[in-house]
């Protein structure tokens, strides 16, 4: 068995466990507080860490240098998803119990998701060097949308699994326990968390469309974009919790985000016309640019508390 199989082997272990704690942990709904999300989010980070050393211990480096950028680039993108979830469940009035139960499905769903949209992507990158092109000038045009488009403003009723949804289901006004689907009277009922669930699933799949082209950028190992992709998702749920409260604080990091996902787009044109920009010099943008955003977002929220004493 090579030392990559014995990776893979040892990732779809982990997973399989770390799914097992986490779906018999959380069966029903329940409120997770900041202590529990800092947990898991140190728990989530720690483990890619150490998976991190695997990969430079059996497969040198440049993998483990390939992997930690990928994660990096998935984790802070998937900031601005949790900005779309708070939104979310803001509009369907949903309760801090049920938003972990939802998150959790649509979690799951996001894997299965991500493992075919990357199958797809590494088909058509090795396939196709124009593909860096394209989605590269889409990177481009994501960060600066991002950057000066203006606040997303959620439509649920314009999106297509919300519309199949009403025309199939029935649904209840309010939410009533935590189930999805309930008989009434012998009469299929669906609730309003569905649709929090279809909107976080859908708006998953728009958020792969910039995040996995992101990661290929830096590298079209199916293993080092998979397991990268894998573990920044996984966390996801236990950093939503972590931030939720901390939305309003971090006001710079959108800017951050489109900073990074335009010099993504452009090392991604670059190295498609034969310009390659060395791994250690992405990672350090983005370490850079995060890390700014960061403390100038505690900066001017101190700032803000000064004043208003």
């Amino acid at each position: 068995m090579s030392e990559q199989s014995l990776l893979w082997a040892a990732f779809g272990l982990l997973m399989v466990i770390m799914l097992v704690i986490d779906l018999g942990m959380n069966r029903t709904a329940h409120h997770i507080s900041f202590r529990q999300a800092c947990i898991w989010s140190i728990v989530w980070v720690t483990l890619a860490l150490a998976f991190i050393a695997g990969i430079y211990a059996t497969l040198g480096h440049t993998k483990a240098l390939e992997f930690l950028t990928g994660y990096i680039i998935e984790k802070s993108l998937s900031v601005d998803n949790l900005f779309v979830f708070i939104m979310i469940f803001s509009y369907f009035n949903i309760r801090d119990e049920h938003q972990a139960r939802i998150l959790k499905w649509g979690i799951l769903g996001a894997l299965v998701l991500r493992g075919l949209f990357i199958y797809i992507g590494v088909e058509l990158f090795t396939a196709f060097n124009w593909m860096f092109y394209l989605f590269g000038f889409l990177l481009l045009y994501t960060a600066w949308k991002m950057a000066f488009g203006g606040d997303d403003k959620l439509d649920p009723e314009s999106n297509l699994l919300v519309t199949l949804a009403r025309r199939f289901f029935p649904f209840t006004k309010r939410v009533r326990g935590d189930w999805f689907f309930t008989r009434r009277r012998g009469r299929l009922m669906a609730s309003p968390l569905l649709l929090a669930l279809l909107m976080v699933e859908s708006s998953d799949v728009l958020f792969a469309l910039d995040s996995i082209p992101a990661i290929f950028a830096v590298t079209l190992d199916p293993f080092i974009v998979f397991t990268s992709n894998i573990f920044a998702i996984m966390g996801l749920r236990a950093l939503y919790f972590l931030l939720a409260g901390m939305a309003s604080i971090f006001i710079y990091l959108k800017p951050a985000i489109a900073f990074i996902l335009a010099f993504i787009g452009g090392k991604m044109i670059a190295g498609a016309g034969g310009l390659h920009i060395p791994i250690q010099i992405s990672l350090s943008v983005i370490f850079v640019s995060l890390a700014l955003a960061i403390a100038a977002s505690l900066f001017m929220d101190k700032k803000r508390a000064v004043n208003i004493r």
